[in-house]
Formats: structure tokens, C-alpha cells, sequence
């Protein structure tokens, strides 16, 4: 088991966001992260990265944790950001060098993955470019380069499809399916359900910080007695259950 959080607690300061929340997401598995906005997605995948500290509960990638082990505990993420965070002074080639040495990688594969990649995305030609000179589907696909290219245990995507053009969302969606191939683990927070769907193995649907169900898509649909339900049709259950309070 790669990811698993147990009853955690945690949030803003004095503000609880996440209640009591508990799920894995297995090595070999693409777990879609499901919700409204506000449900807790965001803050969820904050606390897993370590850009949050819970106030309760535990997150560990097999057995680290960022008390025991925070160097193997950080090395095991890979991480594509809803936003595209990237250095103005640093050219491409510079950004990718840069992972490397942050995740103390072999350089000569690192950079054959990283390589094949820049053709896939049409990046090939712009290692010397500033972030500048980039549009922001350009900038996405500078960070999912940077997060496949390390062959992390658990790699966690935040509303990846964002500026990304078609060829490019089939492109990321290839590097997903073939990180899950290699075994690796998968936790995806999107709200394109239709390609969650066809892609995912099972499914974290959040609500109001809390865990409302998780499964597969049949178990979900028992659990909220809508067989032969859509994914869609399952988030719109939940929305409305949420509504009614």
C-alpha cells in the first residue's frame, strides 16, 4: 500500500477543514479525488504534500511519514499542480536539472525519460526558453515533464486538464496509464468526471471535509443505490444530498 491516511484532522490555522478522513490509494491504482468546490480537495492534497500539518490523524507513503523519514517520505511524491509554479530566471533545461538534483536522480536516464517527453509535448526545441516566453498550457506541460521524469512511488495530479489543449490531455492521460503499469500509485483531483471515469480505478468523494464514499464505481453506485449509474450521475446524488443538508 502506497498512500494511506488515517483520521486526519487539519485545516487553516483554527479553521477544520478535513474531519476524521481516511482513504489509500494503492500502489498499481489511479484514485480519482472527487468533490464540490470547497469540499476539501485542495486541502486534502496540501496536507499530503506537506504544505499543511494536520492537526490530528496520520499520512504516510508505505511506511514514512514526514516525522520518521521526511527525505524518503518527500522523494516518494511527484507532484502537477493546478497552477504552474515555475522559476522566471530558469530556462526549461535549467527547471529539469533542477529536479533532477532535488530528487538526487541519475542524470543520464533521468534525462532520456525527461527527453522523450519534450517530444511528446512539443517542448523539444525550448529547453533554452524563459518561463516568460510560455502560455500556460506550455507552463503545465513544464511541470508534468518535471513530475513524470522522476518515477515517483505516488504521484498526485490537481486538476491537471487546466489550459492543457486536447493532443495534450491525451498525452498526460498516456503518462498516467503507464505510471499506474509501472506500478506506481496514482491520486488524480479533477473535475472533468467523464475522463476520472474511464480512467480511474476507484474513487474518494469528498464532502464537507469528510469522506462521503469511496470505492470502486459498482460500489459506489450501491452505496448510493443508483445501479447502472454514471459517474456524473453519482456526483450530482451527492450534491444534491449535500444541499438537503
Amino acid at each position: 500500500m502506497t498512500l494511506t491516511l488515517t483520521n486526519v484532522t487539519g485545516g487553516y490555522g483554527n479553521l477544520p477543514v478535513l474531519k476524521q478522513l481516511s482513504f489509500t490509494v494503492p500502489d498499481g491504482a489511479i484514485v480519482g479525488l472527487i468533490g464540490l468546490n470547497g469540499a476539501g480537495k485542495s486541502t486534502t492534497i496540501k496536507h499530503i504534500i506537506g504544505l499543511l500539518k494536520p492537526t490530528g490523524g496520520s499520512i504516510a507513503i508505505d511506511s514514512a511519514t514526514l516525522d520518521t523519514d521526511a527525505d524518503a517520505y518527500r522523494r516518494a511524491i511527484a507532484y502537477v499542480p493546478e497552477t504552474p509554479v515555475l522559476y522566471p530566471e530558469l530556462t526549461l533545461r535549467e527547471h529539469l536539472e533542477l529536479t533532477i538534483m532535488a530528487y538526487d536522480l541519475e542524470p543520464k536516464a533521468a534525462w532520456a525519460r525527461a527527453d522523450a517527453m519534450l517530444e511528446k509535448f512539443r517542448l523539444a526545441n525550448k529547453l533554452d526558453w524563459f518561463p516568460a516566453k510560455f502560455s500556460k498550457g506550455m507552463k503545465q506541460k513544464v511541470m508534468i515533464v518535471a513530475a513524470f521524469m522522476v518515477e515517483a512511488k505516488l504521484t498526485i495530479i490537481d486538476e491537471p486538464f487546466t489550459g492543457l489543449d486536447p493532443l495534450a490531455v491525451h498525452d498526460l492521460l498516456d503518462l498516467v496509464v503507464a505510471r499506474r503499469a509501472a506500478g506506481g500509485a496514482v491520486l488524480m483531483s479533477t473535475h472533468i468526471l467523464a475522463t476520472a471515469e474511464q480512467f480511474a480505478d476507484s474513487f474518494v468523494l469528498l464532502q464537507d471535509g469528510q469522506v462521503r464514499a469511496a470505492g470502486t464505481k459498482a460500489e459506489l453506485q450501491q452505496d448510493f443505490a443508483l445501479p447502472g449509474a454514471s459517474l456524473d450521475d453519482i456526483y450530482m446524488a451527492m450534491t444534491k444530498e449535500a444541499a438537503n443538508g
